[in-house]
């Protein structure tokens, strides 16, 4: 579990790393390429821990984007920097955000635990556990919050996932690989 003190942290390079990004009037695909130690201060050591995280953006709250990294594989503060900053320009489902929408838009930051592989429903805890499926080269994840946001059962969150994945609803069922994870999950407001 993290700290309040490294929760704040998480969420203040998160902004940073946005405004950064959305107030550079330059290549706006540079951000991304930028080194994320530039907006990152050492006072946790939180951020050097390897964590997978995805970042949420709200503005009045409606989902505005949603990029992650599953793997535990890169620093923390690496992870939620750069995902803030695909969030907020580089989600295909909706435009990128704009300078004036800084101010209303609110961040929520989920930090994955491990993946648990599981068989179907009777392995998932809605609300509790996030789902990732995968076969082949196709791959989709929901967060354990969307299930709960949409009064979905575990039957549901996994056909949902499957789609996600761009699969049939039953692909779980039909050799679709599905793991489970928790998630800490917490936003600015």
């Amino acid at each position: 579990m993290t700290t309040d003190q490294d929760r704040k942290l998480l969420l203040r390079l998160a902004r940073a790393a946005i405004a950064a990004h959305v107030t550079r009037s330059v290549d706006p695909q540079s951000a991304l390429r930028t080194p994320e130690s530039a907006v990152r201060t050492p006072e946790s050591a939180m951020l050097s821990c390897l964590r997978g995280a995805f970042v949420s953006l709200h503005n009045r709250g409606d989902l505005r984007g949603c990029i992650g990294h599953i793997e535990a594989n890169q620093l923390l503060g690496d992870v939620v920097a750069r995902c803030a900053v695909a969030a907020c320009s580089a989600d295909p489902r909706f435009p990128p955000i704009a300078h004036i929408e800084l101010a209303e838009i609110d961040i929520e930051i989920s930090l994955l635990g491990p993946l648990e592989p599981i068989t179907g429903p009777e392995d998932l805890v809605v609300g509790r556990h996030g789902l990732l499926v995968e076969r082949g080269r196709q791959r989709g994840l929901l967060l354990p919050q969307v299930a709960t946001e949409w009064h979905w059962n575990a039957d549901a969150f996994l056909a949902h996932t499957c789609e996600k994945a761009g699969l049939p609803r039953d692909a779980w069922k039909k050799g679709a690989t599905v793991w489970r994870f928790e998630a800490e999950v917490f936003g600015e407001r």
